[in-house]
């Protein structure tokens, strides 16, 4: 932890306004965020997540809510670095761009000096934590880039990804995107099938991020159903009816694979007319989601960095405790909000990919 001052938490505690005990709990909790996308600025303009930064002039909006330090702040000890696709680019350059990246969140992981570890499986999980290094579990958001690989996601080296988002806000050649389109096909298609069966093989986490509900039904029917789904990042229906989010039925569906739903923080997604403008409008979410599936299958997907607007108390990477201060005020129980913050993915992470004697020989 880089806040090695004995008065750090309340230090922190005063400066974003909440109790001390949610410092606590925050920093004592397994806090895994299971989507940022740091590597999107970090590729665009240089922007380095090993050195602190203040959100740039544009203050909360779209860019600049993390860096190590911040989440040390917050103690955060894991989370899924997504690397995101243009789709706008031909196959082969997304496949040959894709592996440039791969290789730069790997030389990223090595120049923190064992700040940050590359996670492939959840022993992986327990002794990067013992060492005291924060989890990086290697992410696609959009599985376009994989479109021109040789053998899928088995082309990925040393299973380094842990997860892939099958669509993002395109439409690709392995089905439809919740993104209003004028698509008329909103199934999965015969490459989107091949895709889930590769996935399965490899044990790489299938994210409904982003999948048209109809996509989303094909999966269900295909996937292996000894693997837990997952959903990384988004709001729920029954808060606030928007394509981005899921309905009732899909997130039981999720929960009955035995994965987790994570809940996003962008406002534009998750504030309901007339609802909160804080940390609070993310917890009516959390809230509804065990109200339909229990604790123990809900999580937190932030979407820091994706070209987000989180509520204005949640503008950076330190403040993942004034969330733990909402829940408090909510009179949610310590092992209800630890499981939220990362012991439900983590029961998922072990059932998948328990340690490296699952993962397919390179």
């Amino acid at each position: 932890m880089t806040a090695a001052s004995t008065n750090f938490p309340l230090d922190l505690a005063r400066r974003l306004g909440c109790s001390t005990e949610a410092v606590a709990l925050c920093r004592s909790a397994e806090l895994i965020d299971l989507h940022i996308d740091t590597m999107i600025p970090a590729r665009i303009w240089n922007y380095d997540p090993l050195k602190r930064h203040r959100n740039w002039l544009l203050g909360r909006h779209f860019f600049t809510h993390l860096d190590l330090p911040r989440m040390q702040d917050s103690g955060m000890s894991g989370a899924m670095w997504s690397i995101t696709t243009n789709p706008f680019r031909s196959a082969k350059s997304r496949w040959r761009i894709f592996q440039s990246n791969l290789e730069a969140l790997n030389r990223l992981c090595l120049r923190s000096r064992g700040q940050l570890e590359r996670v492939r499986t959840h022993a992986e999980y327990e002794k990067a934590r013992e060492r005291g290094a924060q989890a990086c579990l290697f992410s696609i958001q959009g599985g376009n880039a994989l479109e021109a690989a040789p053998e899928g996601p088995l082309s990925i080296p040393d299973s380094s990804v842990t997860r892939i988002t099958l669509v993002h806000l395109t439409n690709a050649v392995y089905g439809a995107t919740s993104t209003p389109s004028l698509r008329r096909d909103k199934g999965l298609t015969p490459k989107g099938k091949s895709m889930i069966e590769a996935c399965n093989a490899a044990r790489i986490f299938v994210d409904l991020a982003h999948i048209h509900p109809t996509s989303f039904w094909d999966v269900i029917d295909i996937h292996d159903k000894s693997q837990p789904l997952i959903d990384t990042h988004t709001g729920c229906s029954g808060v606030r009816s928007h394509w981005r989010n899921l309905d009732d039925r899909q997130m039981k569906a999720i929960a009955n694979t035995g994965g987790v739903v994570g809940i996003i923080f962008a406002a534009n997604y998750v504030q309901r007319r007339g609802g909160p403008k804080t940390a609070e409008m993310i917890v009516e979410h959390i809230a509804h989601a065990i109200s339909i599936i229990g604790e123990d299958s809900v999580a937190i997907g932030s979407d820091f960095d994706g070209f987000i607007t989180p509520p204005a108390e949640l503008r950076s990477g330190d403040a993942y405790p004034i969330l733990v201060q909402r829940m408090l005020d909510r009179n949610w129980s310590e092992t209800r909000i630890r499981k939220i913050l990362g012991l439900n993915f983590l029961n998922a992470f072990r059932r998948i990919r328990p340690n490296a004697s699952v993962l397919p020989t390179p």
